[in-house]
């Protein structure tokens, strides 16, 4: 097992993960309690955190630390509370760590329109700055609905996922993955929601051959770091942290005020 201090801050931003799912309307309603994201404990890759199942109030908003369940990469239980046991489709998080060691958090929901644009057959288009480079090219679909209980399952999502960052699946939603954040993995989920909801609406607006940002421009977006004149300002501040993730620590600190 991790060292407790990692496994701690693990479990904090895997919860602090999941709740912003529903604070962002990709986990609201009827889907309240469907979806989970997970992180890889630190300093022990053969371990990571995600939401279980089983809880007396079984939803994602009110995930804390102390509810997370420890799973080693085939899926097996290995801790968590009294009378919980691994979320259903445990072998999407298990399967993707095992087959990609790169990434640290990987996250599962059913948004509305990530959800309806599944149907349609046509690739998503970028429509936005916000997320464009993560639909500048086709995104691999998982022509399943139903949930990814299997072993066989997980690994045919993280062969698909490849060294990707996006999973669709049919008519059930998306999985996303990151290699450096629980933030950077929910908010990918977050923006693609966003692109999903554009397409919809161009869609409904302009017919099938709506236009789009061209892809030479949706891959710009994120590209290069601060311009000299940011950057020179950047190396005068002693000891900043933090960095531009200002909706993220807005959202981090609305969630965690009932933790």
């Amino acid at each position: 097992m991790a060292d407790r201090t990692s496994l701690e801050a693990a479990k904090m931003e895997a919860a602090i993960g999941n709740r912003v799912l529903t604070e962002l309307g990709l986990a609201t309603g009827i889907r309240t309690s469907l979806g989970h994201t997970s992180m890889r404990v630190p300093g022990d890759p053969g371990l990571f955190v995600v939401k279980g199942r089983g809880y007396r109030v079984d939803v994602i908003s009110r995930m804390r630390p102390e509810d997370m369940v420890v799973c080693d990469l085939d899926g097996n239980f290995v801790d968590g509370p009294p009378n919980c046991w691994q979320c259903n489709e445990i072998k999407i998080h298990s399967c993707i760590y095992a087959a990609r060691p790169d990434v640290v958090s990987v996250t599962h929901v059913h948004p509305d329109y990530t959800v309806l644009m599944t149907l349609f057959d046509k690739p998503l288009r970028p429509m936005a700055q916000e997320g464009a480079n993560l639909v500048a090219k086709p995104l691999p679909l998982l022509r399943q609905t139903k949930i990814i209980s299997t072993h066989e399952e997980g690994e045919q999502v993280a062969r698909l996922l490849g060294e990707g960052s996006i999973v669709l699946l049919l008519g059930h939603g998306a999985v996303t993955v990151s290699t450096r954040s629980v933030e950077q993995c929910v908010m990918s989920m977050a923006q693609l929601e966003h692109q999903a909801r554009l397409n919809y609406l161009a869609m409904c607006a302009g017919g099938p051959d709506y236009p789009s940002i061209p892809a030479e421009l949706a891959l710009a977006v994120g590209t290069g770091g601060p311009p000299p004149h940011i950057q020179s300002r950047l190396d005068q501040i002693e000891g900043r942290g933090g960095g531009d993730g200002g909706v993220w620590a807005h959202l981090r600190e609305v969630v965690g005020s009932t933790m």
